[in-house]
């Protein structure tokens, strides 16, 4: 591996201690028998039960020292942090709980990560449910606990993510200048609830729920609007921005909405919207998290330049030391992919999304 390149991990995780963030909750949510024994964030969803048979005990809780050690084994010199089980924190009904939740995520996160390794950084979780709440639960968690920026819910909420109830959300994060990303991992209701084998859930829920969240922000003129959040969309690999650019465009000149207030995005024809997004991407507004073994890599970027694509190492879910150094070593030795892209996807890009010195 060429030491020369800045590498960065743009997407890993952290397995949540959940007596460690109840611990941090209100008095009365603390105390709350149901949110002591199942802890506050609920289930994924019901598919993720089939997941479970077929992972070893490699699937384990690295904790601060294990991810310590991944970073220096896998050469990375920071990482960006998302969560596990809270992945699914939009599917919470009760705004209270939600608020007291993601306040002591970030309150954990922070006190026990962040403070414990430079190198590691994280999103904070923000009660999307109250939207005011989540405004000023984003603007503490950025400039009081030292958080990057916010993932939103990919699945979960009664509203979709461009809504125009969310705009405080957006206004302060415009305010702010930080990154926003939608993260897959949460599956319900994408017509998936009864497939039957859940490597197919898997390959197809992560790209389907940012996509439909990518769609709606982008429709809805929120790219427009807040010209300095920066937005991700993680895990899905990139063949899900493929067909968003394929169908998108012509889906707009056949249907373009009737639009007397100016809610939507500032585009009249598809050929408009194609080059919208094109911009959002040039100008470092759209990010897209990948994997360095994806065939389409060189293809995305010969359409829209190395700029968007954000290496992810999805540590420690699913992988190990040798399949994340496979996945480096195979970039670095595609010969279609310049150096300067490399260099770009391996750890430039990361550094921009989230705002990284």
């Amino acid at each position: 591996m060429d030491q020369k390149i800045n590498i960065i991990d743009g997407d890993g995780h952290v397995f949540e201690d959940l007596p460690a963030i109840v611990r941090r909750m209100p008095g009365q949510l603390r105390e709350s028998a149901f949110v002591r024994l199942l802890g506050p964030f609920p289930q994924l969803d019901h598919l993720h039960h089939g997941a479970w048979v077929s992972l070893d005990g490699s699937f384990q809780d690295p904790g601060v020292a294990g991810w310590r050690a991944f970073l220096d084994r896998a050469g990375f010199s920071a990482a960006v942090m998302y969560p596990t089980i809270a992945l699914a924190y939009g599917r919470l009904t009760d705004p209270d709980l939600a608020i007291g939740a993601c306040q002591a995520y970030n309150d954990w996160i922070a006190e026990d990560y962040l403070a414990a390794d430079p190198r590691l950084n994280a999103m904070a979780l923000i009660p999307m449910q109250d939207p005011a709440a989540a405004a000023a639960e984003l603007e503490r968690a950025v400039d009081k606990l030292g958080l990057k920026g916010a993932m939103l819910p990919p699945t979960g909420l009664p509203l979709l993510l461009g809504a125009h109830e969310y705009a405080r959300v957006y206004e302060v994060a415009d305010a702010l200048g930080c990154a926003l990303a939608v993260h897959g991992g949460a599956h319900p209701d994408l017509g998936l609830n009864h497939q039957q084998v859940f490597a197919g859930t898997h390959a197809l829920g992560h790209p389907f729920a940012i996509t439909i969240q990518a769609v709606d922000l982008i429709l809805h003129g929120v790219f427009d609007r807040y010209p300095r959040v920066r937005f991700g969309f993680m895990e899905g690999g990139l063949a899900w921005l493929l067909l968003l650019m394929e169908r998108l465009p012509g889906s707009f000149s056949a249907f373009t909405p009737y639009d007397p207030t100016g809610r939507y995005i500032k585009a009249r024809k598809g050929s408009e919207v194609r080059q919208l997004v094109r911009d959002y991407m040039d100008s470092g507004r759209l990010f897209v998290g990948i994997e360095g073994d994806e065939d389409a890599l060189a293809f995305g970027i010969a359409q829209y330049g190395a700029g968007p694509f954000v290496f992810s190492s999805d540590f420690p879910h699913e992988v190990n030391d040798a399949s994340i150094q496979h996945e480096i070593d195979e970039l670095l030795g595609n010969p279609t992919i310049s150096a300067a892209d490399k260099a770009a996807i391996l750890g430039g890009n990361a550094a921009r999304f989230y705002g990284l010195g």
